[in-house]
């Protein structure tokens, strides 16, 4: 039996993925490539039949995926697909015109312009370079101890017992290398040291390396990534094992993995999107505040007076969020309305549409068996079976509330009638919902399409997301969901939010470091729950976590008790004045958002995203910038001063004015009602000259550009009717600022000593 501590919670339902075998004392098994003869090639690629110390043939296709990728896969045949393939393709490799392959007396380059591969046949070595020949990438040629046996895992594979295990690779790392990506990791943005599992967690919290949602992506200081096409538990060791060394196993049929050029992280983010897919922008309301019901019983009544109370008190909002009980308790999620809580539905949908609120519902793929609807769905086969044939009837909530079937989206059928569940309810009104759970697959389950359930398991959130999606698209315009769970290519679901965080400081800031480990992964569009999830934060704490949400890409407050801002009247007005910031400073966040879905580059930056080459930037986790000009530094202790890094440049502090030099840490001293906020110099902030109470669908009123000191500036202000590109130079002692484009600028504000200005509009 595993190690249990005594007296700690453990989880029932959602396994640990399978162990992988330990071959007994002297048995054969681990099998390393040792040369390689090309069979094939053409001017994107090669394939290679490879031996390896085993005396096994293996096969070795590397080719050209796209500008700058190279694909690399080993496997026992050129039709080895990942075990996750029958339910869902992952990654779609591209064509670069110019790529080139040579073949040059046992060495064989690939050209995919940015990016070039070097491979040794005999024996076996792959290098990667940039186009300049300057090394990127390389296979580790393997560590050894005393009696010559391997210590590090070598392009191979490994068997045990008769079967074939797992596939592996291994690179060289850097002494100084940083490492970051892996998806919603909560530990240090720099990953090395640690060993990131490819396994969807229920991690209750957000303080540990179990997460909701795991990326096999990972970003390097050096100027590239690495992506594993697979839904195994793909396991990285990040020089923990060895210091110099990354290590990859794959439990898989093959390894299949790309590499990606840069050198910035945007550039490879780019590519990373090219071969997975775009991000989806939400819809500009989305970036409102959402206010949530909390996780208590709730009313139609109750959902109304929230409603007037947020307008009466002039607390920006754009969402109002039901969670779990506005279905009937214990038939949770037959997505049907209780009917004694809510007795129209549909008349108070219309009612908060003038009030101009859109309305989230909560739910998730998992049906109670006390549900009306369970008999029904388990006759048709729309749940998942258990190893003998029957509905395998689960305990989702872990002990709290009734067991459930779990939706069986690998069948068709079974999509279609959950379709059927949500279509009336977006019909009605609703415009999103929230996705709660899909990590817990057991691995003992068996789908429709014959996938075991450890194959299925981290896919399963692609598949649930995506149906609803798909429906919420198709009735309303948009595609978005607000989603816990994750997985490779999870980008297309906006949004996501960081799941059941712990109310504490130490809790906010594992949560950023999350945040910003899931940008450098691909996603863009990521939120929290402001105040904390479980219990009720303290005033000072939800004032910091407020301040940190409306500084975030995406703002809701949620928790298990409420978290409405007139529920903490000692600081109601702190609160509501960061709501009234971001709702000012809309304009700017909506370009910024805008500028995410175009290029993969995350909204919430960390500082490695605009000063790669600065090795503090690969470290500095408890800060970020907000699109490229905003510096955020969310208080992360109950202490009013902390450290803050500045990059290189000079940056202006929001709230006084001074002009500080970067390339160093200043010490910030806030009170309760500021969050340190600081903006790069010469940058023109576009702000809403009279802000709403809700962001709502049209295009922006009257936008003032606020200037924060005189240099040659180019900004951007993008708005459902296009992009208005805005300029500023240097004029005698003045500032002159061109516009071009459809915004409306009702002037413009210099930030600290004033400046003259003029406006020309073209």
């Amino acid at each position: 039996m595993p190690y249990r501590p005594p007296l700690v919670a453990h989880e029932y339902f959602v396994a640990d993925p399978p162990e992988l075998p330990v071959r007994s004392h002297g048995e054969e098994g681990l099998s390393a490539l040792i040369s390689a003869e090309p069979v094939a090639s053409d001017e994107a690629g090669v394939i290679l039949k490879a031996v390896t110390t085993a005396e096994e043939t293996l096969l070795v296709q590397v080719g050209v995926a796209g500008e700058g990728v190279i694909r690399v896969r080993l496997g026992q045949d050129a039709d080895a697909r990942t075990r996750s393939a029958p339910a869902i393709s992952m990654v779609t490799p591209g064509e670069f015109a110019g790529a080139r392959v040579e073949n040059r007396d046992g060495t064989i380059l690939l050209d995919a312009g940015s990016l070039r591969a070097e491979i040794t046949l005999s024996p076996w070595h792959l290098r990667f370079t940039d186009a300049s020949g300057a090394p990127l990438l390389e296979q580790d040629r393997g560590h050894t101890d005393i009696s010559g046996r391997l210590r590090t895992l070598p392009f191979g594979r490994s068997a045990s017992g008769g079967a074939v295990a797992g596939y592996h690779e291994s690179f060289v790392a850097g002494a100084d290398e940083a490492f970051t990506g892996f998806g919603e990791s909560f530990t240090r943005l720099d990953k090395r040291g640690q060993r990131p599992l490819m396994w969807n967690f229920d991690a209750f919290g957000a303080e540990s390396q179990r997460a909701y949602k795991n990326v096999p992506f990972y970003l390097s200081s050096r100027g590239y990534g690495v992506v594993v096409d697979s839904g195994a538990p793909v396991e990285f060791d990040v020089c923990q094992s060895t210091h110099s060394c990354v290590q990859i196993v794959v439990p898989d049929d093959l390894i299949d993995y790309y590499v990606i050029a840069g050198p910035t992280p945007p550039e490879v983010l780019g590519r990373f999107d090219l071969l997975t897919c775009a991000p989806q922008l939400p819809p500009k309301w989305a970036f409102g505040t959402w206010i949530s019901s909390g996780f208590f019983v709730d009313t139609q009544e109750r959902v109304m007076k929230r409603a007037r109370t947020i307008r009466e008190r002039g607390i920006p909002c754009d969402v109002l969020h039901l969670d779990t009980y506005w279905q009937t308790d214990g038939h949770w999620s037959d997505l049907c309305w209780d009917a004694d809580g809510f007795p129209d539905p549909a008349g108070m949908l219309a009612e908060l549409d003038t009030m101009g609120f859109k309305v989230c519902l909560w739910m998730n793929p998992y049906v109670s068996h006390l549900s009306p609807a369970f008999a029904d769905a388990a006759k048709n086969g729309f749940f998942l079976k258990n190893p003998d044939g029957e509905v395998y009837v689960a305990d989702c909530w872990h002990g709290s509330y009734p067991a459930c079937g779990i939706v069986d989206f690998t069948s068709p059928a079974a999509v279609e009638w959950f379709k059927g569940l949500l279509r009336p309810l977006l019909e009605q009104g609703v415009q999103v919902f929230k996705t709660d759970f899909a990590e817990g697959v057991p691995h003992d389950a068996v789908a429709a399409n014959g996938m075991s359930g450890t194959d299925l398991h981290n896919v399963y959130t692609l598949l649930f997301n995506d149906v609803v999606s798909d429906v919420t698209r198709e009735v309303t315009g948009h595609g978005m969901v607000w989603a816990r769970s994750s997985y490779l290519g999870g980008q297309r679901h906006a949004a996501q939010w960081s799941g059941d965080t712990y109310t504490s400081y130490p809790a906010m800031a594992s949560t950023l470091r999350g945040g910003l480990a899931h940008g450098l992964s691909g996603v863009p569009f990521w939120s929290h729950d402001a105040g904390g999830f479980t219990g009720r934060p303290t005033d000072d704490l939800y004032v910091r976590w407020t301040q940190f949400g409306a500084l975030s890409p995406l703002l809701r407050l949620h928790g298990t008790t409420s978290r409405e801002p007139w529920e903490f009247p000692e600081v109601e007005a702190e609160a509501v004045e960061a709501l009234r910031l971001r709702y000012r400073l809309m304009p700017y966040i909506y370009t910024a958002a805008v500028e995410a879905a175009r290029t993969g580059a995350p909204m919430m930056r960390a500082l490695c995203v605009d000063h790669p080459g600065d090795p503090v930037a690969w470290q500095a986790d408890l800060e970020y910038l907000l699109g490229r000009d905003l510096l955020v530094a969310p208080m992360t202790s109950p202490e009013q001063v902390r450290k803050v890094y500045l990059p290189e440049g000079e940056w202006v502090d929001h709230w006084t004015g001074d002009v500080l030099i970067g390339g160093r840490y200043v010490t910030a001293a806030t009170p309760l009602d500021r969050i340190p906020l600081y903006v790069r110099h010469g940058a023109i902030i576009p702000v809403l000259a009279d802000p709403r109470g809700a962001v709502g669908d049209g295009p922006f009123g009257e936008i003032t550009l606020v200037v924060y000191g005189v240099a040659e500036s180019r900004t951007t202000v993008s708005d459902l009717d296009g992009d208005t590109v805005i300029v500023s130079v240097p004029d005698g002692e003045g500032l002159r600022v061109t516009v071009s484009g459809s915004a409306r600028i009702a002037g413009v504000e210099f930030a600290g000593t004033g400046v003259p200005v003029v406006i020309t509009t073209t």
